[in-house]
């Protein structure tokens, strides 16, 4: 076996981004620089090709994903693992939080008006954001950053890779995998200029476990 083939079997058969150095750990006859020149060689494969598929960068490792032109020919079949949907609310927390990071709750809510404790508590069982450390305030409240499993489900390398503050809500929107927005529902509708008493954190319609 090639150092090129066992690179690509490992990643095809992972279902989770995978860095060089774990890679390497597979086979005595690789190293890191081994891995990277291996996963440079299948992506110009896979361009060459035209292959429906790629190696991705994600956080700090790789993963063997399809390319998203080809989310509309997947989406209908069951058979093939569907993203968890992101609600607006959740969407614009996360944005919120990616630039403004490290941040408590109270400062999330009074830059979106609305309460945002279950939100946060979704986010954190996703496992897309995590307390950081805590705030030298009164009571010491926690602070929340994002995750590299953040990372993972936008398609970023690494934080760097944020665009533009006003244009990460629609780019987290339209990037796969988890990125959707209830029908008829957009971020600028939820946060409408109704008082912030009259709203919750579960508008933006929170059901199914859906963010």
């Amino acid at each position: 076996m090639t150092p090129v083939q066992i690179v690509e079997a490992i990643l095809f058969a992972s279902d989770a981004p995978l860095q060089a150095e774990e890679i390497a750990g597979a086979d005595e006859s690789l190293d890191e620089d081994i891995v990277e020149g291996a996963i440079q060689e299948l992506r110009a494969e896979y361009d060459e090709l035209e292959r429906a598929f790629q190696i991705y960068e994600l956080g700090a490792g790789y993963q063997i994903l399809t390319r998203p032109e080809f989310a509309p020919y997947l989406e209908r079949f069951d058979t093939v693992p569907r993203p968890a949907r992101v609600s607006a609310p959740a969407l614009e927390t996360l944005a919120i939080i990616a630039y403004r990071q490290p941040i408590g709750r109270i400062e999330v809510e009074f830059i979106r008006g609305v309460s945002s404790a279950g939100v946060l508590r979704t986010l954190l069982d996703r496992e897309l954001i995590e307390v950081v450390g805590r705030d030298e305030g009164i009571g010491r409240p926690l602070l929340y950053g994002t995750t590299a499993r953040f990372l993972e489900h936008f398609a970023f390398r690494s934080l760097e890779d944020l665009p533009r503050t006003d244009d990460l809500p629609v780019i987290l929107r339209e990037r796969a995998p988890l990125a959707s927005v209830p029908d008829g529902k957009s971020g600028a509708e939820e946060t409408g200029s109704e008082p912030a008493a009259a709203r919750t954190e579960d508008d933006g319609e929170m059901m199914g476990g859906n963010l």
